[in-house]
């Protein structure tokens, strides 16, 4: 398991009111800091959640750290791989808040991914998916 955030120290960096910003709000307040997660292996129900958190975290104006997504489902957030998340056929919207931590040098990037309701059958990588290799 690690933690989410860094620490209870982590501030909203530059964020404006969003339309999706119900789908932030219960995010933020499950990850607050010292909440820890780990991936998990959900059922196949879960594939039916209506959006997924992707959570970025990396060193200011340095290397990214990671990667983690969190699928919302019944009013739960489950760890999930990037893989996933292909397989369940979610896309990045264009709706993200970021936080940075000055104590321990930290930015975060939380984005919303939501189920594509055009293409069901055999995603394919593109720069609105979350692939870690995009073949250009």
């Amino acid at each position: 398991m690690s933690s989410i955030f860094c620490c209870s120290s982590v501030q909203p960096y530059k964020n404006k009111r969003l339309t999706e910003e119900a789908k932030f709000r219960p995010f933020l307040t499950w990850a607050e800091f010292p909440k820890e997660s780990t991936v998990e292996t959900p059922g196949p129900d879960i594939s039916t959640s209506i959006f997924v958190i992707q959570f970025v975290k990396q060193v200011n104006f340095g290397p990214l750290e990671g990667k983690r997504y969190f699928v919302f489902k019944d009013d739960v957030f489950v760890e999930v791989t990037e893989q996933w998340l292909i397989d369940a056929n979610f896309q990045k919207l264009n709706a993200f808040k970021n936080f940075k931590c000055s104590a321990h040098n930290k930015f975060f990037e939380v984005n919303v991914y939501q189920k594509d309701p055009v293409n069901t059958h055999h995603w394919r990588t593109d720069a609105a998916r979350p692939a870690s290799h995009i073949d250009l």
